[in-house]
């Protein structure tokens, strides 16, 4: 097929690569001149404004949107909208806010066009093992887009799927990414018990290799840890600060909404909060409070 392709960020960027190397004609924009010349040296064909990408496409028109939530997916899919035609398809592969893609589906559905959201997960190994696809649309748009999700997918049967109408993609890779949340803190917490029984002096890289091969806990995250543990066992030069990039907080927020408790998630996410706050003044306050009443000892700072 021959498509657009809008960001080519470290996703989009991989993407392209792939769809390239399946036979796929790739139409490239970025903001960044350098990334835009990476990819024509790849073998997509470059262009300097959103509306040269869609001159550049035949019709019906399928346009691909990899840039980050928010804003930056709002002013791509409204300035595209602008430039296409009824009957084209504006896909929005970024981890957007499931409410955002469904207003923004019934806005492009009233202007004649489709809207796909797809769920992408893979992260920068996605361009040689494949991509996790959680798509929603209508049935006709999916079905007319599937040469591309199979390509991008670790197989043509395996790791996509069509989950439901605009709106679901993006709330099934939300739920993934809480439930990622929650795996990962899951193995930092029993690691940091493992490095804490110092007079074992155990091995953690040795034992991540034990647990990846039969174990139960076995997974790619798992895999990962390994390779971190082997390259620092340290980890000396990571400062235990842990960002959150919003789908771990909507994730919580609509659990909340729905009566659903969600404690591990939960506790991911306020976790990853804790980490952040390098200033302490809630345990500073604890520790008074303590020392008011019961005239507990204060451990002064340095």
């Amino acid at each position: 097929m021959r498509l657009g392709m809008i960001g080519l960020g470290r996703m989009g960027a991989n993407m392209t690569t792939r769809l390239l190397a399946a036979g796929h004609q790739i139409v490239v924009y970025d903001r960044d001149d350098e990334a835009v010349k990476a990819a024509q040296a790849g073998g997509a064909e470059g262009a300097s404004t959103l509306q040269q990408v869609v001159d550049a496409l035949p019709a019906p028109r399928v346009v691909w949107v990899m840039v980050p939530s928010g804003d930056p997916t709002e002013e791509s899919v409204m300035s595209l909208a602008e430039l296409m035609e009824p009957g084209d398809t504006i896909i929005d592969g970024g981890n957007s806010n499931y409410g955002e893609t469904v207003r923004r589906g019934h806005v492009l559905g009233e202007r004649g066009l489709h809207f796909v959201d797809v769920g992408t997960s893979g992260g920068v190994w996605g361009i040689k093992e494949g991509y996790s696809l959680m798509i929603g649309g209508e049935d006709e748009a999916v079905k007319a887009l599937s040469p591309i999700f199979e390509s991008l997918a670790p197989s043509s049967e395996l790791g996509w799927g069509h989950v439901g109408p605009t709106g679901a993609g993006h709330f099934t890779k939300m739920i993934h990414n809480g439930i990622e949340y929650g795996m990962m803190q899951a193995f930092a917490e029993g690691f940091a018990i493992l490095k804490k029984k110092e007079e074992f002096d155990l091995d953690l890289h040795q034992i991540a290799e034990i647990w990846r091969h039969g174990s139960v806990v076995r997974s790619w995250l798992l895999d990962l840890t390994s390779e971190a543990l082997n390259q620092d066992s340290e980890l000396a030069d990571i400062a235990p600060f842990v960002s959150d990039s919003g789908e771990g907080r909507w994730t919580v927020a609509e659990a909340i909404d729905l009566d659903v408790p969600a404690p591990v998630i939960t506790h991911s996410l306020l976790a990853r909060l804790r980490s952040r706050d390098e200033v302490g003044f809630g345990d500073r306050l604890l520790s008074a409070m303590r020392n008011q009443f019961g005239g507990h000892a204060i451990k002064k700072a340095q």
